[in-house]
């Protein structure tokens, strides 16, 4: 792409990735300055939190082991005899106790004081989120990692808490920390193109999902339509869509692509990328037989959009084949109407 996605395409992007959109106007982006994404994650922190504060934070009863004046729970008669704690009027006691200081809190915590300490960030969130930090002060720091966040549990009492760890998540798989030195530094993951290319794909396959009204959008596994049942055909490579789309009278397949430009150039030639074109014909010839609507299958290879749109038109073998492109650059409610035209204008 000739220029940077504006963080509020990038933010609208996240939201219908993560199907939670109806998180998306937790802050106004349109008055969001500059291109940092890091303050606009930060800023959706301060403005989330700010929310969950006034929900409550979220408590669990959590197993307590404590020497007390007085009985609550189950006693630990070892524990007391062997530390001498009843000399003392005290005896060490089993309890659960109901808390704030759950995993959930304690990524949040960890996260807030992750952006405080990071030099970039603007003096005003830096402000917001030492304001915030006082209501975590009862809630351990922990040391993040990607199994930490997956073993949060959500269910439909807490379910507010999935975006902003969703949010934290991003931020710990893209700020970096010297360990030495304590300073971090983030990586803007909109320059990587394999975190843009999976995001991306999620962006349009829930975009789909929730736009289309009476579509069935899923991704989908194809086989190989292969003359016999070979005991060999588990090597053959599995197929999976990006996207697949049917309507009452069509099936679409699309095939998303994130690269810095949609063409490969030779001396003077200018071509579509050959292994794109390989990859959805092999999806659409082998998905015909399922039969019914897969026999006609469309294939659509969608890319961002580079120095100009493209709109190419094929007939192969009985088969559409269109090649898309899709500018993120431009005003959202544009990128809106040109991914429904796009699959729109097929039913036309």
């Amino acid at each position: 792409m000739s220029e940077r996605i504006p963080i509020k395409n990038i933010y609208y992007m996240l939201c219908y990735a993560w199907d939670r959109l109806n998180e998306k106007d937790i802050i106004l982006v349109d008055n969001t300055e500059g291109n940092n994404l890091l303050d606009l994650f930060a800023r959706v922190m301060v403005n989330g939190l700010n929310y969950l504060i006034k929900r409550g934070l979220d408590r669990r009863y959590l197993c307590v082991n404590d020497d007390i004046s007085f009985i609550r729970g189950k006693i630990d008669f070892n524990n007391s005899i062997k530390t001498l704690q009843w000399v003392n009027g005290r005896m060490s006691c089993e309890y659960d106790d109901l808390s704030h200081n759950v995993l959930h809190n304690q990524i949040i915590k960890t996260t807030i004081e992750q952006l405080i300490k990071h030099k970039g960030l603007s003096d005003e969130l830096k402000d917001g989120l030492l304001n915030l930090y006082k209501y975590f002060r009862y809630i351990d720091t922990i040391k993040l990692n990607k199994k930490v966040f997956k073993e949060v549990q959500i269910n439909r009492n807490n379910q507010y808490y999935d975006f902003l760890l969703k949010v934290c998540e991003t931020i710990y798989d893209n700020l970096l920390i010297d360990e030495n030195t304590g300073q971090s530094k983030f990586k803007e993951f909109e320059r990587d193109p394999k975190q843009m290319a999976y995001l991306f794909e999620n962006f349009v396959r829930n975009f789909y999902k929730r736009e289309l009204k009476g579509c069935k959008v899923y991704r989908e596994n194809i086989n190989w339509d292969t003359d016999d049942d070979n005991t060999f055909n588990e090597y053959l490579p599995q197929m999976q869509t990006d996207i697949s789309i049917e309507t009452d009278s069509k099936k679409i397949i699309i095939d998303t692509k994130f690269y810095k430009d949609t063409f490969t150039y030779y001396m003077d030639s200018k071509k579509l990328i050959s292994s794109n074109l390989y990859q959805i014909f092999a999806y659409i010839k082998n998905i015909e037989a399922k039969g019914g609507l897969n026999t006609n299958a469309e294939g659509i290879l969608l890319y961002p959009m580079v120095n100009q749109q493209i709109d190419y038109d094929y007939l192969i073998q009985g088969h559409k084949i269109m090649i898309r492109t899709v500018d993120l650059n431009q005003e959202w409610r544009l990128i809106h109407k040109r991914l429904i035209d796009i699959i729109i204008d097929r039913e036309n």
